[in-house]
C-alpha cells in the first residue's frame, strides 16, 4: 500500500490530507490531537489530491454541502459504524453522543460513540464537528474547538444564522 500527503490551505489552517493507493484515509488538522506520526503519512505529493482539494474549496466557500470522495478510514467495526452514522448527520445539523447510541441500539454506548468520534481519521469530510453534547454544549474536537465552531458557524442554515441575535 502507497501512502502519501499533501496539505491543502483552509481558513482553519492547514489540512493534511493522506491517500492510500489513491483513497483518501486520513484528513488532519495542524496540531491534530491523536493524529498520526510523520512516519504514517507517506510520501509527500500534491498529485492525486486534486478531488479532495476542489471539493473542500467549494464547501468552504458556502457552494457545497456534501462530499463525493471514496474514503476508506481504518479503525474497528465500532468506530466504522459511527463514521459511517457521522455521514448521515446532515449538512446545518447536530446531534448528541446520545443520538448516535441510540441509533446503534443502545443508548449507554454514549461514551464509546465518544471515543470513536473523537478517533475519525477524515475530520470534516467526515463530519464529527456535527456531534454535541445532550444540552447543545461544544465538546472536545481534534482541531480544538474553535475550529468546530468554526465549522458548524458556516453550516448554519442562513434563515437561522439571520435571525440570531449578536
Amino acid at each position: 500500500m502507497a501512502r502519501t500527503h499533501t496539505v491543502i490551505a483552509s481558513p482553519i489552517g492547514g489540512l493534511t490530507a493522506v491517500a492510500e493507493d489513491g483513497v483518501l484515509c486520513g484528513m488532519y488538522f495542524e496540531r491534530h490531537r491523536r493524529g498520526p506520526g510523520p512516519e504514517e503519512l507517506g510520501a509527500y505529493d500534491e498529485s492525486g489530491f486534486d478531488e479532495v482539494r476542489r471539493q473542500l474549496g467549494e464547501y468552504f466557500a458556502d457552494e457545497r454541502t456534501r462530499f463525493e470522495l471514496a474514503l476508506a478510514p481504518r479503525g474497528d467495526e465500532f468506530q466504522q459504524q459511527v463514521w459511517r452514522l457521522l455521514t448521515e448527520i446532515p449538512f446545518g445539523e447536530t446531534r448528541s453522543y446520545g443520538d448516535l447510541a441510540r441509533r446503534l441500539g443502545n443508548v449507554s454506548l454514549a461514551q464509546a460513540v465518544g471515543a470513536a468520534n473523537a478517533r475519525n481519521p477524515i475530520s470534516v469530510i467526515v463530519p464529527c464537528h456535527r456531534v454535541v453534547a445532550a444540552d447543545g454544549g461544544l465538546t472536545g474536537y481534534a482541531g480544538g474547538l474553535d475550529r468546530k465552531r468554526f465549522l458548524l458557524d458556516l453550516e448554519e442554515p442562513a434563515a437561522r444564522r439571520e435571525a440570531r441575535l449578536f
